[in-house]
């Protein structure tokens, strides 16, 4: 008899990594409707082949992937699948993680929590070194592109309890970084980052 899966928390400006076999999925649940969730996938064969927005790009003929969309490493192959998206699908792919060096730019004096750094601690969390931080599939994260090309700061148009299922292509090493920006509104006008959810979807036995 199958038992619910497990409902796992990533804290608000915090961040975690697991461990997916082929086959397997992952719901990330946007909680309260207006966290971006930074989320990288490594090859767990070889943590130097990575999804990368640069190759999924042009493999999309798009900006952000949605519904039965594949996610393409930088080695040109299928890493993911977006297999369900309750939200509009406003996914940034434009944007690198934010890190210390962004806050600085951004004014801050002292050390502000930040992506990147979430990205190399959840990785040893489960034992593993990041060998990079690749550009991440920034769940929720909405950065209008005008004709112009001019880019802005949106609010995201997701709402409480919307989720992403993205299914495993290869066996792979999710990680993800409930994003701590708190000084742009990308994580809503309030700009208070928030803790996020996800569950582990047909985990083998």
């Amino acid at each position: 008899m199958s038992s619910e899966p497990e409902v796992f928390t990533l804290p608000a400006r915090r961040g975690r990594a697991i461990r997916l076999g082929t086959g397997e999925a992952i719901k990330i649940i946007n909680t309260h409707g207006s966290q971006v969730v930074d989320t990288w996938v490594f090859s767990a064969e070889d943590l130097t082949e990575f999804l990368s927005n640069e190759h999924m790009r042009p493999t999309l003929g798009k900006l952000w992937p949605g519904k039965g969309d594949v996610l393409i490493t930088n080695r040109r192959r299928p890493i993911m699948v977006m297999e369900e998206d309750t939200s509009p699908g406003r996914h940034d792919t434009l944007m690198a993680a934010c890190d210390n060096y962004r806050y600085g730019l951004l004014g801050c004096t002292e050390y502000h929590d930040n992506c990147t750094d979430n990205l190399h601690a959840a990785m040893r969390q489960i034992g593993l070194e990041a060998p990079e931080c690749p550009s991440p599939l920034n769940l929720w994260m909405n950065i209008p592109v005008g004709a112009d090309g001019v880019t802005g700061w949106g609010e995201p148009l997701s709402k409480p309890g919307d989720h992403v299922i993205l299914r495993a292509r290869m066996d792979c090493v999710v990680a993800m970084s409930a994003c701590p920006q708190d000084i742009l509104p990308i994580n809503g006008a309030a700009c208070q980052p928030t803790e996020a959810h996800y569950m582990i979807l047909d985990r083998r036995s």
